[in-house]
């Protein structure tokens, strides 16, 4: 994970700065309040994303910041050796970086394969 936000860094480095990352084993049974389940989302997910919980005073500095959550063991369900662990831990991560800003994972990385 550590390799696929130092791919996004020298673009995006202002924004990461506020975005938390962590790795869980797999998804919990009671997933907070406030997830953010895309649509088209898969019945075992790869990640989620917690979004910042606004602070008591200034919005610019939340309670919480909004966090990225990636599950160790479906992405490595998923993926077939380590190089391509890598690139779906990329895309994961661009994926929901993008729906964090609500912008599309091609704009977040340029490099990322276009929808068929």
């Amino acid at each position: 994970m550590l390799q696929a936000v130092a791919q996004l860094e020298p673009r995006w480095e202002a924004e990461l700065a506020g975005v938390e990352f962590a790795v869980e084993e797999v998804p919990a049974d009671d997933l907070p309040a406030d997830y953010l389940m895309p649509e088209d989302a898969d019945p075992v997910p790869l990640a989620r994303l917690d979004p910042a919980w606004p602070g008591p005073g200034d919005p610019a500095h939340p309670a919480r910041p909004a966090r990225i959550v990636l599950y160790r063991r479906p992405l490595l369900a998923r993926a077939d050796g380590e190089d391509e662990l890598g690139e779906l831990v990329l895309d994961v991560v661009i994926e929901e970086f993008a729906r964090l800003l609500g912008l599309d994972p091609q704009i977040i990385d340029p490099g990322y394969p276009e929808e068929d």
